[in-house]
């Protein structure tokens, strides 16, 4: 059984998803790509499961396809190269649209693909050491599957820019054009994603998933009478469920309603192995 993804759930209901192939960086290939998506959709089913973080072992996040998959699609027919990119593009869909709140744990090289994983993250927070790069220009091709995320994440004008240059750029532009949310010290960052854990499990879980979906309802849509009912129609449903009764009682009698639970620290990644 392959390992190139490794997902565990721990009791409180905080998932770790791994992506281990840390000799390749971490690139993605057929396999791993449908692995990921295979483990994203699992984890958006089980009720047990609260927070979902992404993390890459060894020495990189992600340095986005494999580079002998890439060498072999040269040579596929178009149609070949099609489902390849819809399998892709599934996956990315899948993270997109979790129910479940996603925190990216970004360290090392993230290059390509590896940026549309974050930008498809809720949250993503970055060791200071990090860097970014959509190089996909830089051998010919276009960051294409990624596209809606990225954008979506740092816009236009900046998309633009690092689209066609396809240079190399650091944490702090990453924080400053909005591809990630938090920077630490690599030896804090397990640290600073507990925290944000610990800010995610404060909150309702049906609650959080319905505003992810508002999210996209409401992003691009007129200030017309059509949403100005469908917003009016979310809210009045869910203040009715059971977890809007409860938040509201909670918050009236002055005490932390009920899904209230500390997290566990999230899974530290794997180490590679020391060369002798």
């Amino acid at each position: 059984m392959s390992n190139e993804v490794i997902t565990r759930v721990d009791a409180d209901g905080n998932a770790t998803v791994m992506l281990n192939r840390p000799e390749v960086h971490n690139a993605f290939d057929p396999l791993m790509t449908r692995l990921l998506t295979a483990a994203l959709e699992k984890l958006d089913a089980d009720p047990k499961v609260r927070a979902v973080v992404l993390l890459g072992a060894g020495k990189s996040f992600c340095a986005g396809a494999d580079i002998g998959h890439m060498k072999a699609s040269a040579k596929f027919s178009r149609a070949q190269n099609y489902k390849s990119a819809q399998e892709s593009a599934r996956m990315f869909h899948t993270l997109y649209n979790l129910s479940k709140p996603t925190i990216a744990c970004i360290h090392g090289a993230v290059r390509g693909g590896g940026l549309g994983l974050v930008a498809a993250c809720d949250i993503a927070i970055a060791a200071r050491g990090a860097t970014f790069r959509l190089s996909e220009v830089k051998i010919g091709v276009i960051p294409s599957m990624i596209s809606p995320y990225v954008i979506a994440a740092i816009g236009e004008r900046q998309s633009r820019r690092y689209f066609i240059t396809g240079e190399e750029f650091d944490a702090a532009e990453a924080w400053r054009i909005g591809l990630i949310h938090d920077i630490a010290e690599e030896e804090s960052l397990n640290g600073t994603v507990g925290a944000m854990l610990a800010q995610l499990y404060s909150s309702g879980p049906k609650a959080m998933a319905a505003a992810k979906q508002l999210i996209g309802l409401s992003a691009h849509a007129d200030i017309d009478k059509k949403i100005l009912d469908e917003t009016s129609r979310r809210i009045a449903d869910i203040r009715a469920t059971p977890e809007g009764q409860e938040g509201l009682s909670a918050f009236l009698e002055k005490r932390k309603p009920h899904w209230v639970e500390a997290p566990a620290k999230p899974r530290k990644r794997a180490a590679t192995k020391k060369s002798k």
